[in-house]
């Protein structure tokens, strides 16, 4: 076997090998709820922002929204975006696609749920599409390995929430997702770049640990039914005509300005700005990190 010969049988075998620095993310990954749990379990309170980018469009957005929306029969049966990744309580499944020949890794797949479609993360280097492509809430997502770290990055997706209580992301939303595994535990780290809504990125995390338990990525059929939405109505609230505007400060003492986000409620200097303007209620009523009274 000549030099040449030889130079081209080696380069065959390390194409079909993965790089030192990939890792292997299939398995089933239980989701850690104790993260973020008011969010991820009952929902937020309907008009708390704080923490959030917000520019003034994606806060108009916000108040507009009434929780009545997603009664609607067409809403009922909505998927979320891929960020409800991270925001929404589910665990995960994933798994590779591989060519049938070499074995390489084609694609990773992030199983679906019931309110969220499967997530296939590209590894071919097949390029995003025209941005005047169709959008839905899947999107279009590609990958690529970082030392150890897999960069997935979705496009192409329809406008959603990223909170349940109407913050809102646009049809040009950006999220960038970063699947970090140790060992058994698995972090996700997603940051969402929307120009429409958002100022600044906004990033939130969520942690999963690897169990033997096969995780239903299908989870129960979602049923369309009659909620009470009265017919050819879309619940909302017009501009300055929001109820819950005022109920972080009724319940908690918390100002407006800092419920109502904005990129500098992301930062700890922003209590500096408030602190004179708070004054911690006398005592917690719902949502206080214990279990009720009476209750263990």
């Amino acid at each position: 076997m000549n030099v040449r010969r030889l130079s081209f049988f080696i380069m065959l075998i390390c194409a079909a090998l993965p790089a030192l620095a990939e890792i292997d993310l299939s398995g089933s990954w239980t989701s850690k709820n104790h993260e973020d749990a008011m969010e991820r379990g009952a929902g937020p309170n309907p008009d708390d922002w704080a923490g959030l980018p917000f520019n003034a469009s994606g806060r108009a957005k916000a108040l507009s929204f009434s929780q009545s929306t997603i009664s609607m029969p067409e809403r009922i049966c909505w998927f979320q975006t891929q960020w409800h990744i991270a925001a929404g309580p589910f665990s995960l499944k994933i798994w590779s696609q591989s060519d049938p020949v070499t074995g390489k890794v084609l694609a990773w797949v992030v199983g679906g749920w019931e309110t969220r479609a499967p997530m296939t993360i590209w590894m071919d280097g097949r390029p995003h599409p025209s941005k005047n492509a169709p959008h839905d809430q899947t999107g279009f997502t590609t990958g690529a390995w970082n030392g150890d770290e897999l960069v997935a990055t979705t496009t192409h997706i329809k406008s959603g929430y990223i909170r349940r209580n109407g913050a809102a992301s646009s049809d040009q939303a950006i999220i960038t997702t970063h699947f970090l595994r140790h060992g058994d535990m698995m972090t996700l780290a997603l940051e969402m770049d929307d120009p429409i809504y958002l100022t600044e990125p906004y990033i939130l995390t969520r942690s999963y640990m690897l169990t033997a338990v096969p995780v239903d990525t299908a989870g129960p059929p979602c049923i369309t039914g009659d909620e009470g939405v009265e017919s050819g109505t879309v619940p909302h609230y017009l501009p300055g005509k929001n109820p819950f505007i005022d109920e972080m400060t009724r319940i908690y003492n918390i100002p407006r300005e800092a419920a109502m986000g904005g990129a500098e409620t992301m930062y700890p200097e922003f209590r500096d700005k408030i602190k004179e303007k708070f004054t911690p209620p006398a005592a917690c009523k719902r949502n206080c990190g214990a279990p009720p009274v009476g209750q263990n």
